[in-house]
Parts: structure tokens; C-alpha cells; sequence
């Protein structure tokens, strides 16, 4: 059976950001249906859609009050349809971020919850009574700052919240929780949608016996609103209770037929990696797993190298989706920019790289016009972490401002009206109706014209080849073809010497002189050959 999500890339929009069709400066439904055009354009196979729920919008739409009605914020159930209908004229498959480790405080199943401590809904939410001295249970941090526990006053007890104290987490090891939330998903399934993007996939379960997680064992990881680093998180999250429920979703998703789910591993370093191969392991689980694993700060040939032989050995039949950007962290051109020769350079050597990995690819929106994080000021955010601890946290707006589609048009094009976040000039200078023949989005569609053409970046299997930094370089391998990948992750020039017989398939601010290769600074290749060939760096 084809799986199509197998080889795909897939396009996330941000709704709030995509594209304002009412004129009230928040992006909307009809207006991504009216820009499908340009994503069917780049090639792409699939939209992720961050969250359309009903919501109080406290967290964007994390934080969701009713989880089968559209927000009217971005429209209304017709205009859901009608995105859906449109986008599958155009062949492109459509998932929506499925928000189902919490909720919002006003979601009306924990109104009735927090009323008592017998009602019907009485524990769907994790609930626990204060230590002794009044203090929380454990010992567990909420992502957003302070303890993961908030006290009511109305039960006399804490409630669990891994973020805002708006969003209590609900109680997964109450089987009533875990049919509801099933029925939520059919609901949309039913609707035509293709799949879901689950995020916090790893935050479903707690630890019933509320033990308190022991100190990291590493070096902690300390930021201004997050110390979930200083704690080996073994209590709070990640508990073996998950599989099962996973299960349960692949068994339902399984009864209707293309469905595709990728679960956001909320972890860094290594241990996201372990996740994303037990998560994806078999057939029952997830289809694919979304690591934050490349979304830090490292850009070197070490640390990519490790996330992805990391997945190959803790998961040889699961299945990983990489991306460089997404809505939680700064867009990757201005996140590595000390290593550029240049903003172009950057956002086409990765473009090259990440079309060139194994597995499911992702690209957030702006990413294909080589776009900016925007500079903020205190005045212009709305992100609750950086509003509250301004200025060690930039927060995320930087990476959520609008879409630009004309420079010189009000709002570059968004909005009518005034935007939720400003559209700045570096930003309008990316805008669509710049990017001409030669711009990053007519680069980006050719690579992914190019992927899915080529058998061995769109199924071949990737073996590493070992050159000293800066240089990342692997062998995609399929019976009908062979590409050997180099890219240089330094603004430096790099000089190899290849034994045996290849020619250059595609390259950039590269040469290939005999037996020479040359790959200037931020410069890659590939290479097509027959035979075995040999590399060494001078």
C-alpha cells in the first residue's frame, strides 16, 4: 500500500499569520483557502494546520475550550469544509494540531470538574492535595515558569499544568478522558481531515504515586521561564502509559484509509531521539515522530550526523520528520547566522540539506521565501513567557509575524487591517512578489520537484561518510540511483579530493575540478556516481 506521508513535505501554517481575509488583523480560514494556490505551487504534499479550536487564545489556540468547534476568531465550520474540499482539489492532504494533553481552564469539562470533588468530572483533571505546609505535590515545573501546579481554591486542591496556569492537564489514566478524547478526533476524521499532528505527544501521562523527579544527571539545562531542565523529567512526562494510548489513536485513525499521524516529541538532545524510536516502533504506534532535536542551536555536521543515525539505531522500522523552523522557536536563516556567508546562502544550504535527509520533511511558512526572525520590542508581543520575563526571553513572536506576499502593499499584504503582530520592512523584503526566478522560492520548489523525482533522496537509505567539521556529507542509496550529499556548514572554503568516478547532479557555490572539489563557504553538491567513490579533506 503507497504511504503517502512516507517521502513528503509538509507545510506548516499558522493560521493567525497565514493570511487575513475580514480585515480584523488576525489571519483566518478563507484566507488560507485563498492562498492554497501558492503552497500547491512549492510542491509541497500536505498543510499542517497549528490549532483552529475554539479558544480563549491565551496560548494561540493551545489552549483549547471546545474541541470540536472552530474558533470564530478564524471562521466557521463551512469555512473548515471548504478549506478542506479546496485544499484536495489541489492534492494536497490536510492535519490539524490536535492539542489533547490539556485544555483550557474553560473548556466546560474542567468548569464542572473543578466544582467538586465528586461530580462527573471530577477527575479528568489531575488533582492532588497540598503537602502538609501547603506546598505543591511534587516537585514537577510548568514550562511557562514556576511550579506545574496551581492551587483552587474551590476544591482546596492543585491542578497539574505543564504550561500556562490556564491550561489544566487532563487525567489520561481515567478511561472516560481517553473515549472523549477519541470521539473529539473521529469527529474530524469524519470530516475529511487527513491526520493530525499531536503535540506534546510525550506529556499524556503523569505519575500517579506523584513522586518528585530526582536531579539531572547531566549538566541542567537553566533558561529564564524553563527549569524543566535541571530535573530528570521521569515522572511528569514520558511514562510508559502513553503506548497503549497511542495505540488506541492508531487503531482508530486505522479505520479510515490515507491517514497519517506525526506526534511532536517534546524533548531535546539524544532522549528526543530514543522517544521518537519507541513512539514510532511497529506498526501501532505513530506513523512518524517531530523532533525538536534540530530546532536548537547546533549547526554542525557532529550533531546532525547524531540525530539521525541516533533514530536509525533506536528505531529501524519507525519513521522521523525533520524540520529546521517551526512556530516555538527563532527561524533558522537568523538562528545560524554566524555560520553564513550570507541570509541566501544559509537558506539555501539548508533547503539543500534538509531535501536531502531520510524521511518526512517540514517547512514552516516563510521559510520558502528565506525569511527573518523578527526584532521585537516589549510593546509589540504577546507571548505570555516573554511578556513575563522580557527582556532574557524573547518569546516567540519573532517567528509568528504575518506573511508577506506584496512589499509594498499595506501590511505586505496580510491584513486591511492592523495585525496582530507588525510586519516590518526586513520582513516585507522577503515578500512573495520579490522572490523572481532566481529567489529562494523558486529554489526551494526546485528541490522539491527534485526529491520527488530522484529515488534515492525520496526512498534511497543514507549511510554517513566520516570528514572532519565543517563538512556533513552521506550517501543516499536506492537500486536506481546513488547521491553522494556534501554540505559546508562554515562561511569557510573547504577543499576535497575525491577518488573515483562521479559528476556533479546539483550544486551550489561549488566546483568540481578532476579529482578536486571545491565547496566555498555555506556551499554543497551532489554527486552522482556508479562505483564506489572515495572523499578526503585537505
Amino acid at each position: 500500500m503507497h504511504e503517502w506521508w512516507r517521502s513528503a513535505v509538509i507545510y506548516q501554517v499558522y493560521p493567525r499569520s497565514y493570511q487575513d481575509d475580514n480585515g480584523d488583523g488576525v489571519g483566518d480560514l478563507s484566507g488560507i483557502t485563498r492562498r492554497l494556490p501558492h503552497i500547491a505551487e512549492l510542491g509541497v504534499d500536505c498543510i499542517w494546520l497549528s490549532p483552529i479550536f475554539a479558544s480563549p487564545q491565551a496560548d494561540m489556540g493551545y489552549d483549547v475550550s471546545d474541541y470540536v468547534a472552530v474558533d470564530p476568531l478564524f471562521g466557521d465550520m463551512g469555512d473548515f469544509d471548504a478549506l478542506i474540499t479546496a485544499a484536495h482539489e489541489q492534492g494536497l492532504k490536510v492535519i490539524v494540531d490536535q492539542v489533547l494533553s490539556h485544555t483550557s481552564e474553560q473548556h466546560e469539562w474542567f468548569k464542572q470538574s473543578r466544582t467538586s470533588r465528586d461530580n462527573d468530572k471530577a477527575d479528568w483533571y489531575v488533582w492532588a492535595d497540598p503537602l502538609p505546609d501547603g506546598s505543591p505535590p511534587t516537585n514537577w515545573h510548568s514550562h511557562f515558569g514556576g511550579p506545574a501546579w496551581e492551587f483552587d481554591p474551590q476544591r482546596g486542591q492543585y491542578y497539574l499544568h505543564n504550561f500556562l496556569g490556564s491550561q489544566p492537564d487532563l487525567n489520561f489514566h481515567n478511561p472516560g478522558v481517553i473515549d472523549a478524547i477519541l470521539e473529539t478526533c473521529k469527529f474530524w476524521l469524519d470530516r475529511g481531515l487527513d491526520g493530525f499532528r499531536l503535540d506534546t505527544v510525550n506529556y499524556y501521562f503523569h505519575d500517579q504515586k506523584l513522586r518528585s523527579n530526582p536531579p539531572a544527571q547531566a549538566k541542567p539545562q537553566v533558561m529564564a521561564t524553563d527549569l524543566y531542565g535541571m530535573q530528570n523529567n521521569i515522572y511528569n512526562k514520558t511514562r510508559p502509559e502513553n503506548l497503549a494510548f497511542l495505540e488506541r489513536l492508531r487503531a482508530l485513525t486505522d479505520q479510515y484509509p490515507d491517514i497519517m499521524m506525526v506526534g511532536e516529541v517534546g524533548e531535546m538532545g539524544h532522549r528526543s531521539i530514543e522517544i521518537m524510536g519507541e513512539y514510532t516502533k511497529g506498526t501501532a504506534r505513530l506513523h512518524m515522530a517531530y523532533s525538536f532535536a534540530m530546532l536548537g542551536p547546533d549547526f554542525n555536521a557532529e550533531h546532525f550526523r547524531n540525530c539521525i543515525e541516533g533514530f536509525q539505531r533506536g528505531a529501524p522500522d519507525g519513521h522521523p520528520y525533520w524540520s529546521f523552523s517551526n512556530h516555538d522557536v527563532p527561524r533558522h536563516v537568523s538562528r545560524w547566522a554566524e555560520d553564513a556567508v550570507s541570509n541566501d546562502a544559509m537558506a539555501r544550504l539548508t533547503c539543500a540539506m534538509l531535501m536531502a535527509f531520510e524521511g518526512t520533511i517540514g517547512i514552516y511558512q516563510g521559510e520558502e521565501l528565506g525569511q527573518l526572525e523578527t526584532e521585537m520590542t516589549f510593546e509589540e508581543l504577546t507571548d505570555p513567557p516573554a511578556i513575563r520575563f522580557w527582556p532574557a526571553v524573547k518569546g516567540r513572536d519573532g517567528c509568528r509575524t504575518p506573511m508577506v506576499w506584496e512589499k509594498d502593499a499595506p501590511n505586505a499584504g496580510f491584513s486591511t487591517g492592523t495585525p496582530w503582530l507588525p510586519v516590518k520592512p526586513p520582513q516585507a523584503a522577503h515578500a512573495v512578489d520579490q522572490q523572481g526566478p532566481d529567489g529562494i522560492f523558486a529554489f526551494y520548489k526546485a528541490m522539491i520537484t527534485w526529491r520527488k523525482a530522484s529515488p534515492a533522496l525520496s526512498h534511497g537509505k543514507t549511510t554517513f561518510i566520516s570528514l572532519p567539521e565543517p563538512l556533513l556529507a552521506f550517501t543516499r542509496s536506492a537500486p536506481e540511483e546513488t547521491l553522494t550529499c556534501m554540505f559546508n556548514l562554515s562561511p569557510n572554503t573547504q577543499v576535497l579530493t575525491i577518488a573515483g568516478s562521479a559528476k556533479i547532479a546539483r550544486a551550489a557555490h561549488a566546483e568540481l575540478d578532476g579529482q578536486t572539489l571545491t565547496l566555498l563557504g555555506n556551499g554543497f553538491v551532489y554527486l552522482s556516481h556508479t562505483g564506489d567513490i572515495g572523499l578526503v579533506a585537505d
